[in-house]
């Protein structure tokens, strides 16, 4: 029997969440499996990857085949290095206790990176916000300046018709004064 570690797809349409599992290479893609190893989603940034590194390891000792996709995901998680480093310690190259050295200083450097893009994407999304609320503020600003603006020639506007309005009732009252005398 030939196993695949492959991806079960979960989830909604457009929403995707996927299982990672040891099944036979002839059964559905979401059908029967023999074990779940672990769950990948993608929807969040950066994806999150939750698997269980020893049984990953151990299905790859007993010779399944991780599909492209899988692969990318058990190297990320360092599933490839440390059965690399088991085939190693079987060989007599290194030690047990070098082998775990060299996996625990490799998981510690990418919980680094990891950890620096999402300190990175949330400087960046707070950078985007007090941008866009500065921006936010400079057309308010505008917009109140352009109401007192306005304000201030309705007020100019009417203080001249009002003027005007007087201008032309005093020669009017002078012309009556006149007539009355007459």
């Amino acid at each position: 029997m030939s196993v695949k570690i492959r991806l079960q797809r979960h989830g909604k349409k457009g929403k995707p969440f996927y299982w990672v599992v040891a099944a036979d290479a002839r059964s559905k893609r979401d059908g029967r499996y023999l074990e779940k190893i672990g769950t990948y989603n993608p929807n969040t940034n950066p994806a999150t990857i939750d698997l269980n590194l020893d049984s990953a390891v151990k299905w790859l000792h007993n010779g399944a085949q991780p599909t492209d996709t899988a692969r990318a995901i058990l190297s990320y998680k360092g599933a490839l290095l440390k059965h690399h480093l088991d085939g190693g310690v079987r060989k007599g190259a290194l030690t047990q206790e070098q082998a775990d050295a060299k996996l625990t200083e490799w998981l510690e450097a990418k919980a680094g990176k990891v950890n620096a893009k999402k300190d990175g994407l949330t400087k960046a999304q707070a950078d985007a916000k007090a941008k866009a609320l500065k921006a936010e503020q400079e057309v308010n600003a505008k917009r109140i300046a352009a109401a007192a603006q306005a304000e201030a020639d309705a007020i100019a506007a009417a203080q001249a018709e009002e003027a005007a309005s007087t201008e032309e009732e005093a020669p009017a009252a002078e012309e009556n004064n006149e007539e009355a005398q007459a």
